[in-house]
């Protein structure tokens, strides 16, 4: 099928190549009608090919080659800057607190018994959700526990990777800085733009996937 397509796409090129025929300019036989209108619409023609020309060029060549870098920069810049908030929050409270490398900080705060969660595995969570300022968002308190399939999907990244850290029982406080939680947007309603969460986690049960 590659190279049947290829070879429609070439008899279109042809047909096209064939229905253009090159334009002689004879200022000889032009002579008679070679008056100031004939050469201004004439130059006007010429100028406006050009013009084509030399834009289709730029679009080809006018790409800025930092942009990506400049992008990449000033999203750091933001991630540096949420990690510092995170930094003073943990500070002032006194919570004894790490950071893995994707920017995650975590606190076991109970110890519980068993294996650790696993990707597959479907498990059940108390928790309370609130924002970095303490503003409580949701919890299960209200909505039930929080059931979900690790490694699916469906909730935050950062949860994802809190979860792995644990076992039954475990009790422990996660922050989220906003690319592990809900990013630019926020949750369109109790979590806004950009917003840096705390998560305090009960682990119920662990389902084992067979």
């Amino acid at each position: 099928m590659k190279r049947v397509y290829k070879r429609l796409n070439a008899t279109v090129d042809e047909q096209n190549a064939s229905s253009i025929r090159p334009i002689n300019i004879n200022l000889v036989q032009m002579k008679p009608c070679l008056n100031l209108g004939c050469l201004l619409t004439l130059i006007t023609i010429l100028a406006i090919m050009a013009g084509g020309c030399r834009n289709n060029q730029s679009i080809r060549t006018n790409t800025d080659p930092n942009q990506k870098e400049n992008l990449i920069k000033a999203n750091r810049a933001l991630v540096d800057k949420d990690q510092e908030r995170i930094k003073e929050m943990v500070q002032h409270h006194g919570w004894d607190m790490q950071a893995t490398p994707t920017g995650l900080w975590y606190q076991i705060i109970e110890n519980g018994n068993g294996n650790l969660i696993k990707t597959g595995n479907v498990v059940q969570l108390n928790y309370k959700l609130s924002l970095l300022d303490g503003t409580p968002c949701y919890s299960s308190d209200s909505l039930g526990l929080k059931e979900f399939r690790v490694g699916s999907g469906g909730v935050e990244s950062g949860l994802e990777e809190a979860v792995l850290m644990l076992c039954k029982g475990d009790k422990a406080r996660f922050i989220l800085p906003p690319h592990l939680a809900y990013g630019l947007l926020g949750d369109q309603n109790k979590i806004p733009a950009r917003a840096t969460i705390i998560y305090s986690i009960e682990v119920v049960n662990i389902m084992v996937n067979e």
